[in-house]
């Protein structure tokens, strides 16, 4: 009985044994993941990545395979520092390395000229970036995860006009490829819808003094004044405006919609609105799951970009294993054709350009020191 007890021991672990080395000698795919990790940025990059983590996390414990073979997912990441010339390099040196595919950029600024590199090697991006152009370069391999400023952009012009009765807006943009972008739709948008722009102005994505642009801008009384850029410009704008007596709503996009945003400007945030792409997180097909997941995994809450980001690598890694291949000139075309049901939407999918075909808006009000929705509204 002893001996018959020790073999099935002996058994038992020469099975677990070969269960986990089947594992451990799963081939790896390597994904590559670029965003801002240091700097006035980093907390956007870092929720970016979060989301990625997530994604490949609970896809690896599918046990995926590729052709018959069981594989793990991996993440590359590096620091772009919200700057193109950085991102260029950063392309360069994770196609190096082997990646064959990329979550990223965040911003359009590193987005639009690293989305060259990966065209060239062939490796299919998805990044966070909404500037119009990053999809309209004529390459097969860029998409997005998020809506873009030309969806955005119209959504909100027409808000600001024909929901908030603006008929005077004043617009100041951070010359970046995404708040300027953001800015130019949303300037269309409110001139269509019948508003009356009384000065465009611009500062850049460094600056945190705007009280010569804001006494200029006074002088003309606007209703709106729309920001296009991130919380570390909109932040300290909203209280010069204050301390300027202005009483103008300022309107910004969701670089600006965190709740950073609301620390940083005090109780001069109360009263702004933002936009933000697709539903409130409470009210997304799997919102509520992925919160708590994410709550486990980063012991932190659900900021603004990792639900779309985990959407994004879902996305890519689920195109490898229906292809059945992790080459990007294999699987491209299957991910240009994805159908699913993600965290943010019950289906998605791009279209000929990479831009996601279902684009709907929320507009957050800052309400007692926290973002309140306000309406969700149907992208163009």
């Amino acid at each position: 009985m002893k001996l018959r007890l020790s073999l099935t021991g002996v058994a038992a672990a020469v099975a677990l044994l070969g269960a986990s080395s089947a594992h451990a000698q799963a081939q790896e795919v390597k994904l590559g993941f670029a965003g801002p990790l240091t700097g006035a940025q980093a907390q956007y990059g870092k929720d970016m990545q979060n989301g990625i983590v997530l994604a490949i996390d609970d896809y690896n414990g599918t046990h995926p395979k590729i052709g018959g073979k069981e594989v793990k997912f991996v993440l590359e990441s590096d620091d772009d520092q919200a700057d193109p010339r950085a991102g260029s390099l950063v392309a360069q040196r994770l196609v190096d390395n082997g990646i064959k595919g990329m979550l990223g950029h965040f911003n359009s600024g590193t987005s639009i000229p690293a989305s060259a590199v990966y065209s060239r090697a062939g490796i299919p991006q998805i990044a966070m970036a909404t500037a119009p152009e990053y999809t309209r370069q004529g390459f097969k391999t860029t998409f997005r995860m998020m809506t873009s400023d030309t969806q955005q952009g119209s959504v909100v012009g027409a808000y600001v006009v024909k929901k908030l009765a603006a008929k005077r807006i004043a617009i100041v943009d951070d010359r970046t490829a995404y708040g300027q972008g953001l800015a130019d739709e949303f300037e269309k948008a409110a001139k269509a819808a019948g508003g009356t722009v009384v000065r465009r102005e611009f500062t850049n994505d460094k600056a945190v003094d705007f009280k010569a642009v804001l006494t200029n801008l006074k002088r003309l009384n606007p209703d709106v004044l729309f920001y296009g850029g991130a919380e570390a410009q909109s932040a300290p704008m909203v209280q010069q405006m204050r301390e300027l007596g202005m009483q103008a709503t300022l309107v910004s996009g969701e670089m600006s919609k965190t709740d950073n945003f609301i620390r940083l400007a005090g109780k001069a945030s109360e009263g702004a609105i933002c936009s933000l792409a697709g539903l409130p997180l409470e009210q997304m097909p799997g919102g509520p799951a992925y919160s708590q997941r994410y709550q486990k995994r980063f012991g932190s809450s659900v900021q603004t970009y990792s639900p779309y980001a985990y959407d994004g690598a879902m996305a890519m890694m689920k195109a490898m294993v229906q292809a059945g291949s992790s080459e990007p000139a294999k699987y491209l075309p299957v991910l240009a054709a994805t159908s699913m049901t993600g965290v943010t939407a019950q289906r998605i999918g791009y279209d000929s350009h990479g831009d996601l075909k279902e684009g709907g808006i929320t507009m957050y009000k800052v309400v007692g020191g926290k973002w309140q929705p306000l309406e969700s509204i149907a992208g163009k």
